[in-house]
């Protein structure tokens, strides 16, 4: 989170012909080279990190420092867990001392408002004078004499300090359900994609929330709750029952986030290659599943060229009738982000 990124950012210039070097000479190829084959290239004049100082102009270009942790805001800026509900029974409880309230008398030298206080003096200064010119015109005209003023000190009574209170703010319980297949079909590059999914939405939950949970649970024919490590990069092999990633999810939830004290977010990723008579009960846990969740998302990775291209978990999902339910089809890593935001999106809800 710490480190720093330069970026470049070019000068906005108006469009115009540019001529060549008009080197003289004549290029001959031996005719092997391909349709889009680059031959030759020109060198860029001006170019950072040349040996000798060149006579040409370069681009303009600026660059600015921007943090990752500023990068990750950028990128997570239109995004939030969406449908989030309050909680009536239960909900938590995050402290900011933050907030003013007003200003007191004493306090801490930290709080010390100097503007009020010299306020506060130059009033009690005044009130002052004004007295003692009602009392004795006589004394006061003859102890300033012109050109001179008398020493007026701050007195503990100017002191004015800031009234700071605990801002209590109530959030609402929030639990994410990561659920990812890691059956012997999940080869290298479909593990690759998931997880990389994932630890973008690990990211963005860590960036974005402060009170939510978070559940790993990996399976294969049998699911079991993981740790984050061990989800990342824990291997394993074997068949599919998604049936089984499902119905742990649903015997977590109702064991430790009851869908009336928790909102419920249940995302799950997995090649879709599931074991035939295990379909009716992977649609019947996905229907109760979504029953619970504010949202639920399968993400279907099928890489270009996949051996098990035509098994697919989406045929038989879209039998789910369900408003909270959203699919996703991850054929390669360009598909990552936009199908994160697909789940994510702030107008998820008005662009359906």
């Amino acid at each position: 989170r710490d480190k720093v990124i330069k970026v470049p950012i070019r000068g906005i210039r108006e469009y115009k012909f540019v001529y060549g070097d008009n080197v003289p000479g004549v290029g001959q190829g031996t005719g092997e080279s391909q349709n889009g084959q680059v031959v030759g290239k020109a060198k860029q004049p001006g170019k950072a990190g040349e040996e000798k100082a060149g006579d040409q102009p370069g681009s303009d270009y600026y660059e600015t420092d921007v943090t990752l942790e500023e990068l990750i805001d950028i990128m997570f800026e239109d995004l939030e867990l969406p449908d989030l509900e309050r909680k009536a029974l239960r909900q938590l409880e995050s402290f900011r001392i933050a907030k003013r309230k007003g200003y007191r008398a004493v306090g801490i030298r930290v709080r010390l408002d100097k503007r009020r206080t010299a306020r506060e003096r130059v009033r009690r200064k005044l009130a002052t004078s004004r007295v003692a010119r009602e009392r004795d015109a006589v004394q006061v005209t003859a102890e300033v004499t012109p050109g001179t003023e008398r020493r007026f000190p701050f007195h503990e009574d100017d002191l004015t300090y800031r009234h700071m209170i605990t801002d209590v703010k109530k959030e609402s319980n929030a639990v994410v359900i990561c659920i990812m297949d890691t059956s012997g079909s999940m080869d290298t590059m479909k593990k690759y994609l998931a997880r990389s999914f994932f630890f973008l939405l690990y990211q963005f939950i860590c960036t974005k929330y402060r009170n939510v949970e978070i559940v790993f649970i990996a399976h294969h024919t049998e699911a079991s709750e993981v740790s984050e490590e061990e989800f990342f990069h824990k291997g394993e092999s074997g068949g599919t029952f998604i049936s089984s990633g499902f119905s742990k999810a649903l015997e977590i939830t109702q064991a430790r986030y009851h869908p009336s004290l928790w909102n419920i977010y249940a995302f799950h990723c997995s090649d879709g290659d599931n074991f035939d008579s295990d379909n009716p009960a992977a649609l019947r846990a996905a229907k109760e599943l979504a029953e619970v969740c504010n949202l639920f998302g399968y993400g279907e990775i099928k890489p270009l060229g996949s051996r098990y291209y035509e098994s697919s978990m989406l045929n038989i999902f879209r039998r789910l009738e369900a408003d909270n339910f959203q699919t996703v089809l991850i054929e390669r890593k360009e598909d990552i982000w936009p199908s994160f935001k697909a789940f994510l999106a702030r107008d998820r809800g008005r662009d359906q």
